[in-house]
């Protein structure tokens, strides 16, 4: 059967490759999934809902009550923000791709991070657009410079996607590099997608949002990571009134409307308490200062320590490639990811993800450690610097 072009230049990305590779004895700290459930009292209105009768077509752009809560609690970054403003995706992927379809054509470049999530360079070319990869080195802490965007932008760059705390690094962009990036935006009349989703996974230093910042300026946000919630895929975005009216026609042609009976569910997420977020931050502390330990003694990894999200990504000095290093994890009773599912700066690396139990991690740590030693045993060449 013949498809179009532009499904046939679209690969599986290469962290569910490895996912589906999986064997039932390995330690997963390949996914990019919370090993938490959702707060109760969102279990208990999502079956509220259901019984309620919740279970019917709703409106495109989200259930009121859901958006003039998210518009509230955006006004810790911005203080205008309503509900106008406030479109409900089937999840941020959704809202990504709703973004590029609505915002890029032919003829267009996008800024994209480099290494990067795995949406992002997809999105873009099914948009008919072009990306071009800006450069986050681990020898940087994974921080965009200054002086590579400028150099990047010309007449048909219409906008950059950035993402804060990052996946697949785990870098938070402090406040002087949200401030460069916007003014650049500004300056040159670009479009910012800005990928927030981990917002409430942070250690160190508070989250800096790009909303607030930008002149053109898409946020895009989740409900999966902040409260466990991935398999229920809610998500939502923020834009001038303007935008989101146009948005939510490619919405409505992809999705018709958001969930209702999960809307409900996510309302009573964001209003009710918020114990259970905190204690997962904690737990996500506990875990990467347990990984990052491990890591800085293992033959061979050198790991930037993450300041968001619930990603490690140590480079390694064996002579090989990531996909190749990845293969020798699994075989040895470990899942992770190759550096170059996310671009070809993520070469030499690995993302280990540590939404696992503790106990798991400490486990895998010890295989990949035990990895890093046959291979530094069979002449690979390695260091810890």
């Amino acid at each position: 059967m013949r498809v179009a072009n532009r499904v046939k230049h679209i690969e599986l990305s290469g962290i569910r490759k490895m996912f589906e590779m999986a064997d039932k004895d390995s330690i997963m700290l390949g996914l990019g999934e919370p090993d938490f459930q959702p707060p109760q009292h969102a279990i208990d209105a999502f079956k509220k809902a259901l019984d309620d009768g919740h279970n019917k077509y709703g409106s495109t752009m989200g259930l009121v009550e859901l958006r003039e809560a998210l518009a509230e609690r955006l006004h810790r970054w911005r203080d205008d923000v309503e509900m106008k403003n406030i479109l409900v995706t089937v999840s941020a992927t959704e809202g990504l791709m709703t973004a590029c379809q609505g915002l890029f054509e032919g003829g267009h470049e996008v800024l994209i991070p480099d290494p990067g999530f795995v949406l992002y360079e997809p999105h873009v070319r099914l948009a008919g657009a072009k990306p071009v990869r800006y450069s986050l080195r681990h020898e940087n802490d994974f921080l965009p410079e200054q002086e590579e965007l400028q150099s990047l932008i010309n007449p048909s760059t219409r906008g950059i996607i950035v993402n804060s705390p990052s996946n697949p690094t785990g870098a938070v962009f402090p406040e002087d590099e949200i401030r460069m990036i916007s003014d650049l935006a500004n300056d040159s009349h670009l479009v910012v997608i800005s990928d927030e989703v981990y917002d409430e996974v942070v250690y160190e230093q508070p989250h800096r949002s790009f909303l607030g910042t930008l002149e053109e300026h898409v946020y895009v946000n989740s409900f999966s990571k902040t409260y466990a919630m991935t398999g229920w895929r809610l998500g939502y975005m923020a834009a001038s009134e303007e935008l989101i009216r146009e948005l939510s026609k490619f919405s409505y042609y992809t999705i018709a409307c958001p969930p209702s009976p999960t809307q409900y569910a996510a309302l009573a997420a964001l209003t009710g308490p918020q114990d259970q977020v905190r204690e997962m931050k904690e737990k996500f502390r506990e875990r990467r200062n347990a990984v990052v330990s491990e890591l800085s003694s293992i033959p061979g990894f050198t790991c930037v320590k993450p300041e968001g999200a619930f990603y490690a990504f140590p480079n390694f000095s064996f002579d090989m490639s990531s996909n190749s290093m990845a293969m020798e994890l699994m075989k040895g009773g470990v899942i992770s990811t190759p550096g170059s599912a996310f671009g070809p700066l993520g070469e030499g690396h690995i993302r280990f993800s540590y939404a696992n139990s503790l106990e798991n991690i400490q486990k895998g740590m010890e295989r990949v450690r035990m990895v890093a030693e046959r291979l530094e045993g069979l002449g690979g060449e390695c260091s810890n610097g």
